[in-house]
């Protein structure tokens, strides 16, 4: 046949290459774009792991049954704190250390300090603090809760607490401090114990503790 665009079998083959061709271009583009979501699910994915490991350490302490916030200690705290320890010797613990301003602080004045603190970001930043002041070899941070710490060996202690845990803190002290152990407290006093000294005003008011007082007048009749 002329003028009618080839034969059939050459009309059929063609339409056979015509048809061959739309199915690889469709899987062309259906392979881009599950590429493309791969792609971004897992970028949504590594986002979300990496908020998740920024934000845990400091959402944790707060679904805790008592919390103890970071607020940073004052200048005036700060001197308040190293005043109370004036003609002191021993080790020094922090707890609750937050940024480690208080264990620098006693590490400079020449106490071998510690600071527990349960944000490993603070602890990390508390070390670099630490390095940068000098005073590494004296000043050291652990991340831990408070609650699981003995304090036994410790000859100062000293607590930035909150309303809620200082009758819970006040016995486990009583339980573990030795005779010539001093407990200072910032912000908040202990509901029982009576202080041997005061210091300061408004939040920058110290509270100073020395267990020998304590247990003295537990012995009296």
């Amino acid at each position: 046949m002329e003028g009618g665009g080839g034969t059939l079998p050459e009309i059929l083959k063609e339409e056979s290459q015509s048809e061959d061709v739309l199915p690889t271009s469709l899987e062309a583009s259906g392979l881009k774009k599950s590429n493309w979501g791969f792609l971004l699910t897992g970028i949504a994915g590594g986002t979300l792991v990496a908020v998740y490991a920024v934000a845990t350490p400091f959402i944790t302490p707060a679904l805790r049954k008592i919390c103890l916030p970071f607020v940073p200690a004052t200048t005036k705290q700060i001197e308040n704190v190293v005043k109370m320890l004036r003609s002191r010797r021993g080790p020094l613990v922090d707890i609750g250390s937050g940024d480690g301003r208080i264990v620098i602080a006693a590490a400079k004045e020449g106490f071998t300090a510690v600071g527990y603190e349960l944000n490993p970001w603070l602890v990390w930043y508390s070390r670099y603090r630490a390095w940068r002041e000098g005073v590494q070899h004296l000043a050291k941070f652990y991340i831990s809760d408070l609650w699981k710490v003995t304090f036994s060996q410790y000859s100062n202690v000293v607590i930035f607490g909150v309303p809620q845990m200082m009758p819970q803190l006040e016995k486990k002290l009583e339980l573990e401090l030795e005779g010539d152990a001093r407990v200072i407290a910032c912000r908040f006093p202990f509901p029982r114990w009576i202080p041997d000294e005061v210091t300061g005003e408004g939040i920058d008011t110290v509270w100073a503790y020395d267990m020998s007082t304590f247990r003295g007048s537990e012995k009296r009749p």
